[in-house]
């Protein structure tokens, strides 16, 4: 073979004397063969693939760009000098010069001409093929040839010159340089030239540039320069959209679960098959046992563990194990491509240490040639780069994989919610439902990132074990036992860790709960005076919290304490084994130094493999949970059917009839509606409904959109259309108060509307779709009687706008009945009788008796049918301003007026700014720009810590680097004894001095970090239980002003996500910044000890880095921000549409719905995915300087081998082998701790708001205060903010003792902000209030609340109230009885004892375990048991029928005979028992009190009428 390739060069092949030498070259035979084909090979090889899109494609019709004509030009140009390079030959040979006795020229040079003109032929037709590629912009295998091409002409180049300096230039030379020219200039325009795209500039960027990530600079510069807005954010690729993603999901995954359906079905049959023939039917009662446990469970835990076993039962009824394969098979390409990365990076992650090897024996033998020095130190830089490069596109794909997975399920349960039968719906609850796509996909996303760690880390710690036996030989296994013991005691502290972390979330659930209820209750606190015992209460569970805190960091302490043992402790155990085993073995620096960088290899999988494990059981529980859903029984579309053809019919309503659904409570008339929805599971029969359908349920659903997009509803825009939709259902006037008018942002769940006036915009939207068919579940009960009667005439009446329509109406409005079509009369779930008004009560049926109930409540109401049912209309109606929302607990009118008036204000913002399209915050925006946090902040956070802690702990951090470096400098020494005792035997006394000396610095180091992470522990609680007992105390202590501005979840927010950032993350953050920064100090420290050289590199590289990490952590904040803002609208959305689902799918909305869902994910996946490339952008770029320092050291290494010894050389080198991915970490940390410091800053915030009055002044009132209970007002005047006009407007009034006066007015005549005053919860503007003869205003306010009473249809029975009320010590002896009594009182005498745990009966938060009327007479007895002189009911009995509200009223006559009673009333009958009467206005002017109404006057006339008839008369 060799002498073949000499006879074919014309010269000799190989030669090892070439090498031999100080100053190698290669022989030219192989600078033109092998140099020549191994990049021609290359192309010829990637060409196939090429081609094949070459003659499948047909040109596009585009025209051609500049860059590609300029690529084939200088192809065309190449080609020619390859033509004239043989022309060269053949003259040179055959030319009349020629001498034909001289030796021919040899084959080679005529060869490779040849060779070369068709590679050219065939780069221009690759790059036409490129061309034709969709999308494409050039080809990375080009790219890489052309590289490979200039490697390779290097040598050539480098022969050519130096015979051109010898002898005079040649034809042949002039063809090399050339050759060369091009191709240089060719790589270099590759190099140069960067594609940018308007909407993506990754679909536009060259191959260099995507595999650096250079095309992300301009986003990394923007956010350097200024904060990041959504629309810098650029347009996601196709295949990284959701549309995309979730279409090739859900096309695998249904698949999947058909397969899963078969097997599940299969199974069943054949445990159906062993089973006996009554096992079905049993079957059929489980779910009924397991529902009546349920209801037990309230009452007593008899039937507890039989519940859970038919849970169990009920739980595996699904189909299972299809979710993975569905993922991987979609996913599969992205998997593989990632994993042959990581293989890859593996790999070459062992040649370091191999490098590390021949470089110390380098600068230990002195007879190799310098030239060797510099190729190992410019192969660690390759090498490492190669390394860089292959990680981060390993990187790049799991975590956009990562995303991809969390998306596709994300979409795909979005897409089940919409389908999901209302059996598997009461599954679960909209808050668990959510949690699938936040929490349960998240975790998806988590593993995903790492998922190749599962073979990778097996891997890694095999071949780190073989070359270490290659090394040390059986020495190896003293280390690798210390490893495997270390795994079982980790295991132990992390069990012991999990038993703290779940009584450290138990206490933390607990600490919550009793704080959303203070929030959700805080007017009542301040009301009862109840802040001081809150307060104890909550900082009880917080110290002990604190104290399981301290454990935790007890145990964390002492799993660090092991994990910086370990590397010590590994070493020194296979070192003192290998030296001890005999004495031939002395450890030399090439065996200590190559040992040691792979023990730091197998670090990480020992590391990873226990956390990967960790993460995939909880992924494995996430699993179940999303194969139940997805796997659910989907709502029966062919229930309701829309063909003309039936028979067999039991209801029949005739088109364009006006039908009402009447009957009690209970009756089954909203089931009767969802029926005809199709929503409820069809047992037998069919429904058949003609044309399309409009709905507007019992409680009004509204989105988080403009009120003009509520009504449309993706209908289009009719404008007059529009206009008399809004005219009939009553909006006007209300448009007339909203700052944008139709164009008004409504809030979250219609946070800045009233309940009637939701169901208002709730009626509009169902008029404006048009619909043939028109079901109305009593839309009119949350509306006020005149409006009711409006929306009647003008819309769902005979002579309203829906008059041609079928309308069904579900209501309790007796009024309407008269005008009727056909009335429905459903009994027990039963339709007991159909038929008109007149004929339903002439049958004295169940109708008759529905009629008669009402008849007796108002037996002195008029005969006629029109005022009785007008008066019996206004009976029971709650008014709108009172409206109980399922979502929230009542409130008075203050704060609603607060809260509406706060989103208005950030309404008429956007509706002032030209953009058509309002933002999707209702509320003032929380995420303010980020600023660079201020120093003060930290040095707020390190105060709060303890200066004695913040300084010990560094400083004892800083005692463990300064161990572990001499530990090394140790190490280094020891094997230089190698050359010192080298034909001699190694002094024993010696080797155990090196081995106990080395050993005790490795213990050092891990006893202080121990030391520093106790004392870190200690500062950080103390920190945490400092800010937690500011905020808290602060809190508290602001005005209620405050709370009816600021919506709870962002208080709410303070105390969850910003404290556990203060408790756990602040903490972590600041070690791992401090061991970092530390360890990168260290790092450069050595290497410039060890070599002077290098610190003329430390200043320029220090620069560098500053600035990429300055641009990286700027850009990555926002980034993140922006995440999190992008984040919440999916969250949002889907518990949006989850509790508008029933509405949704009767106007068959669902696919506009997944459609905007699409578009909110991926308006998140939009700075995802640029965040993902941010940390690959900086990862690259650092470890590109760690690389560098690694050549440095290496370079600076070969220059002072004659002064340097081989221990210092591998100390140096194996220092800066490490400091990559040390300089990687101290980026993240900064980014990390900066992050996370602002949870200081925003609690910190929070302890600055300016308090309300004193509690408690040095001016007390006397003990029996006030003995008689007169109220005195002096020109009252109030306002809500020092900004705002008065509210009231000079009240003067007397009250005396034991006077009952009633308080009456419309909505925002000031009813409610009139009682706030007594108890200061508002402040006065001018004048003063005096009760007894003492002025309010200098008494401390738990003086003057706790002295008055006050019952409103806000008072929530809180959990925590009752408990506190609950409490075994007030519950001893005669305070027992008294209780009873007051409950009997109260009429829940009978509720209670009928309760299982009786008085110790547990309410669940917001007391939903009672009803609206219960929580009312609940509060009613706490009122009862204070005995208090002065009482204010406000609209006390808002929520209880009939019946119970008299009893009430019959109750307080009786029991507060002796107390001054304020009664706010919205029914006329609740104050007639008023000695006088207080009536406010709409101007919110009091007028003075007017006397007491005739009941006569009541009763004849409706309340409006009334009132205008008394203050006429006034």
């Amino acid at each position: 073979m060799s002498h073949a390739l000499d006879e074919y060069c014309g010269s000799t092949f190989w030669n090892a004397s070439f090498l031999d030498r100080p100053d190698p070259d290669l022989p030219v035979c192989v600078e033109r063969t092998v140099l020549v084909w191994v990049p021609l090979g290359f192309l010829w090889l990637c060409s196939p693939w090429h081609l094949t899109t070459l003659f499948r494609k047909k040109p596009p019709k585009t025209p051609f760009s500049k860059l590609y004509i300029c690529k084939q030009v200088l192809a065309g140009l190449l080609f020619l000098t390859a033509i004239a390079g043989l022309l060269f030959t053949l003259a040179e040979d055959y030319g009349p010069s020629s001498n034909s006795s001289a030796k021919k020229i040899p084959a080679v040079l005529y060869a490779n001409p040849v060779l070369f003109a068709t590679s050219w032929v065939l780069v221009l037709l690759l790059q036409e093929a490129v061309r034709r590629r969709e999308r494409a912009v050039d080809s990375g295998s080009l790219f890489l040839f052309w590289m490979l091409k200039v490697i390779c002409e290097i040598f050539p180049f480098q022969t050519m010159l130096r015979e051109a300096i010898q002898q005079v230039l040649m034809l042949s030379t002039l063809w090399y340089i050339s050759n060369d020219f091009f191709s240089l200039f060719f790589l270099l325009l590759k190099l140069s030239f960067l594609f940018s795209h308007l909407q993506n500039p990754e679909a536009g960027a060259a191959y260099l540039s995507r595999i650096t990530f250079n095309w992300f600079n301009w986003m990394v510069i923007n956010g350097y320069k200024r904060p990041l807005v959504q629309e810098d954010m650029w347009e996601l690729n196709e295949k990284e959209a959701t549309s995309y993603i979730s279409q090739e999901f859900e096309k695998i995954m249904n698949h999947e679960l058909r397969k899963a359906c078969s097997r599940l079905e299969k199974q069943q049959k054949k445990k159906n098959n062993s089973r006996l023939k009554s096992d079905p039917d049993q079957n059929g009662m489980t779910k009924g046992i397991s529902q009546d446990v349920l209801v037990m469970e309230e009452i007593g835990d008899k039937h507890k563990n039989k519940n859970k076993k038919e849970k169990k039962k009920d739980d595996s009824n699904y189909p299972k194990s299809w979710l993975v394969p569905a993922v991987i098979k979609t996913f599969k390409w992205v998997l593989i491509e990632s994993a042959v990365f990581k293989l890859i990076q593996d790999l070459l992650s062992f040649v370091n240490p191999q490098l590390l090897k021949v470089m110390i024996s380098f600068t230990q033998d002195k007879s190799i040639y310098d030239w060797q020095g510099y190729l190992y130190a410019v192969l660690l830089l390759v090498v490492a780069v190669l390394q860089s490069l292959f990680l981060q596109q390993y990187f790049q794909r799991c975590f956009v994989l990562g995303m991809k997975v969390r998306t596709g399920i994300m979409a795909a349960v979005y897409k089940k919610a919409l389908v999901v039968s209302n059996d598997a719906r009461k599954e679960s609850t909209v808050g668990e439902t959510v949690n699938l796509i936040s929490a349960d996909a998240q975790r998806f996303n988590d593993v995903t990132n790492y998922i190749h760690l599962l073979w990778s880390c097996p891997l890694q710690i095999i071949i780190s074990i073989v070359f270490l036996w290659v090394e040390l030989g059986p020495a190896v296994l003293a280390g690798l036992l210390v490893m495997i013991f270390m795994v079982p005691i980790n295991g132990l502290l992390a069990s012991k860790s999990k038993a703290l972390q779940i009584n450290h979330m138990k206490l933390k659930d607990k600490r919550m709960k009793i704080m959303t209820e203070i929030l959700n209750g805080i007017k009542i606190l301040k009301l009862y005076a109840w802040e001081s015992s809150f307060e104890a209460q909550l900082q009880g569970i917080r110290e002990k919290e604190l104290k399981v805190m301290r454990n935790l960091a007890y145990l964390s302490s002492c799993s660090t304490f092991i994990f910086a043992c370990a590397p010590a402790l590994v070493s020194l155990a296979t070192f003192a084994v290998f030296v001890s085993v005999s004495p031939d073995n002395v450890l030399d620096a090439e065996k200590a130094f190559t040992s040691i960088s792979l023990f730091n290899i197998l670090r990480f999988p020992l590391a990873m493999l226990p956390m990967l494990i960790s993460s995939l059981v909880q992924t494995v529980v996430s699993k179940k949970r999303l194969e139940k859903f997805l796997g659910g029984e989907d709502l029966d579309t062919m229930t309701v059917q829309h063909d003309d053809s039936y028979s067999n019919v039991t209801l029949d309503i005739n088109p364009g009839h006006l039908v009402a659904v009447v009957g009690a409570v209970g009756s089954g008339k909203s089931s009767l509606i969802s029926a005809l929805l199709g929503e409820m599971h069809s047992l037998s029969g069919s429904i058949n409904v003609k044309g399309s359908v409009a709905y507007v349920p019992q409680q009004a659903w509204i989105q988080n959109a403009t009120l003009k997009d509520n009504i449309l509803f993706g209908s289009e825009l009719n404008e007059q259309k529009l206009q008399r939709v809004v005219e009939a259902c009553a909006l006007e006037p209300d448009l007339e108060l909203l700052p944008g008018g139709v164009q008004t942002e409504i809030g979250e769940k219609g946070i800045n509307l009233s309940g009637g006036q939701k169901q208002r915009v709730s009626l509009a939207r169902a008029v404006y779709s048009s619909a043939d068919v028109y079901l109305l579940d009593d839309p009119l009960s949350a509306v006020d009687s005149h409006v009711g009667k409006h929306l009647f005439e003008r819309v769902i009446g005979p002579e309203g706008l829906l008059k041609d329509k079928t309308r069904i109406l579900v209501t309790h409005g007796i009024s309407f009945l008269p005008y009727m079509d056909e009335i429905i009369v459903v009994v027990d779930g039963i339709v007991s009788e159909v038929g008109s008004y007149s004929s339903l009560r002439a049958s004295k049926g169940a109708f008759s008796e529905f009629l008669d109930m009402y008849a007796k409540e108002e037996s002195n109401r008029s005969d006629a049918q029109k005022d009785s049912a007008a008066d019996a209309e206004q009976v029971d109606v709650v008014p709108e301003s009172q409206d109980p929302q399922a979502d929230s607990p009542p409130e008075d009118m203050v704060s609603v007026t607060l809260k509406r008036e706060s989103s208005l204000r950030h309404s008429q913002r956007h509706a002032q700014s030209p953009s058509p399209l309002p933002t999707a915050l209702t509320l003032p925006n929380q995420f303010p720009t980020f600023h660079q946090v201020k120093f003060s902040v930290y040095l707020h956070y390190l105060r709060a810590m303890g200066w004695w802690h913040a300084s010990t702990f560094v400083m004892t951090y800083l005692l463990q680097n300064v161990a572990f470096i001499g530990q090394n400098l140790w190490l280094s020494d020891w094997t230089n004894d190698s050359e010192t005792y080298t034909n001699r035997t190694y002094p024993a006394d010696i080797r155990d001095m090196r081995i106990g000396v080395f050993g005790a610095l490795g213990v050092a180091q891990g006893f202080l970090v121990f030391l520093g992470t106790l004392i870190l522990a200690n500062g950080a609680i103390r920190a945490s239980r400092s800010l937690h007992t500011c905020l808290l105390f602060n809190i508290l202590r602001v005005p209620m002003l405050f709370f009816d501005t600021t919506p709870s979840g962002r208080v709410v927010n303070r105390f969850a996500k910003d404290i556990f950032t203060v408790d756990e993350m602040i903490p972590m953050s600041l070690r791992s910044w401090v061991l970092c920064l530390l360890g990168v100090v260290g790092t450069l420290f050595v290497i410039c000890l060890t070599t002077p050289l290098f610190t003329a590199i430390v200043v320029p590289l220090a620069v560098v880095y500053y600035f990429v990490q300055r641009f990286y952590v700027a850009t990555s904040r926002q980034l993140r921000r922006l995440d999190s803002v992008s984040r919440s609208p999916i969250y949002s959305h889907f518990g949006e549409t989850v509790l508008g689902l029933s509405v949704i799918r009767a106007y068959g909305h669902q696919e506009r719905f997944l459609e905007r869902n699409k578009i909110t994910i991926d308006d998140n996946l939009k700075s995802v995915y640029p965040w993902i490339v941010s940390n690959r952008w900086l990862a690259i770029r650092l470890e590109f300087l760690g690389n560098l320092v690694v050549f440095f050291s290496a370079l600076f290494a070969v220059l002072s081998r004659d002064t340097l010894d081989s221990g210092l050389v591998g100390l140096s080198i194996s220092y800066a082998l490490n400091v990559t991915q040390t300089l990687n970490w101290f980026v993240r940390m900064t980014s990390e701790l900066e992050t996370n410091i602002v949870a200081v800053e925003r609690v910190s915030e929070y302890t600055e708001i300016p308090n309300e009055a004193a509690w408690i002044t040095e001016k007390r009132p006397s003990a029996d205060w006030p003995s008689m209970g007169r109220v005195r007002f002096e020109d009252y005047k109030v306002r809500y903010r020092p900004e705002l006009d008065l509210v009231l407007h000079g009240i003067t009034c007397d009250i005396e003792s034991s006077e009952k006066i009633g308080i009456v007015g419309r909505t925002g005549a000031g009813k409610s902000s009139l009682t706030n005053c007594l108890f200061r919860i508002i402040e006065a503007a001018e004048g003063r209030i005096l009760i007894d003869g003492v002025d309010i205003a200098i008494l401390g306010l738990h003086d003057l609340r706790s002295k008055t009473d006050h019952h409103s249809s806000g008072d929530n029975g809180l959990k925590s109230i009752w408990f506190h009320m609950q409490d075994p010590v007030l519950f001893s002896g005669s305070l027992d009885e008294e209780i009873w009594k007051v409950l009997e009182l109260a009429h829940l005498k009978d509720y209670v004892g009928s309760l299982a745990a009786g008085l110790q009966h547990e309410v669940s938060e917001g007391g939903e375990n009672l009803s609206l009327g219960q929580r009312q007479l609940l509060c009613l007895a706490r009122a009862l048991l204070r005995k208090s002189k002065i009482l204010i009911l406000d609209e006390a009995t808002a929520a209880v029928d009939l019946e119970t509200d008299g009893l009430i009223q019959g109750t307080i006559r009786r029991e507060f005979a002796h107390c001054t009673v304020l009664t706010i009333a919205h029914r006329l009958h609740t104050i007639l028992d008023s000695s006088r009467v207080f009536l406010g206005t709409l101007r919110q002017t009091f007028i003075n009190l007017v006397p007491k109404l005739s009941p006569v006057a009541a009763i004849s006339l409706d309340a409006e009428k009334a009132l205008h008839m008394v203050k006429c008369g006034h």
